[in-house]
């Protein structure tokens, strides 16, 4: 595992060290987003929201990255596992203040608690036309979490996970836009995790593995 203190020291690695950008996100993108490149993104003119990717100490002093499993509803993201966030609204300042007012909306994290370590790699969504920007976020203390009816409930990832070649998998998926198509994951103990947020958990991992513990 890795304590809470060992990766404060190691901010300025991921503040810090290139973006490993689309390359790494690719490694986890399901083949139909490989045909958007960014002139067709552009002309498709996506809608625009931010997620937070939040690092924190879990009850050991250990660090845990925060995922949330999405209530069921009627909707293309029901029941998924995803980072806190959402689209960003006109009373937002910028993308930053759309991921931490999300964040306190769905999980109950004060934005004052949170520091912001970086903005990283955009992610585009075909199915629903969204361009979804991340943020790399800290708190310093174990969160009381608060769930909002979109969540279901909080998922803890352990930082040795996070690294872990073997949590990285496939899955067959068949929904509205794919029948039966094979879709790189990361699977964390039965937590499948496909998509955008995959995408952007590739990134992160590759940032990761500059932390030397």
């Amino acid at each position: 595992s890795m304590n809470f203190e060992v990766f404060l020291k190691n901010i300025e690695v991921l503040k810090n060290t290139q973006l490993p950008g689309i390359k790494a996100q690719f490694k986890l993108a399901p083949k139909m987003r490989l045909e958007y490149n960014a002139k067709k993104i552009e002309a498709n003119n996506p809608k625009i929201a931010a997620v937070l990717a939040l690092f924190y100490p879990n009850q050991n002093k250990e660090v845990s990255l925060l995922l949330t499993k999405r209530a069921n509803y009627i909707g293309s993201h029901s029941g998924q596992i995803s980072f806190p966030g959402g689209k960003f609204e006109k009373s937002d300042l910028n993308l930053k203040e759309t991921a931490l007012r999300e964040t306190f909306e769905e999980v109950g994290v004060f934005q004052e608690k949170i520091d912001i370590v970086r903005e990283i790699t955009e992610v585009y969504i075909p199915p629903s036309n969204f361009s979804v920007t991340p943020f790399i976020g800290i708190v310093n203390d174990n969160p009381a979490f608060k769930l909002n009816s979109e969540v279901a409930k909080i998922i803890e990832i352990p930082f040795p996970d996070l690294l872990d070649d073997t949590m990285l998998a496939s899955i067959s998926i068949t929904n509205s836009y794919m029948k039966e198509t094979s879709v790189p994951c990361f699977n964390f103990d039965g937590s499948v995790i496909w998509g955008a947020t995959a995408m952007i958990l590739s990134e992160i991992k590759e940032l990761l593995k500059n932390i030397k513990p």
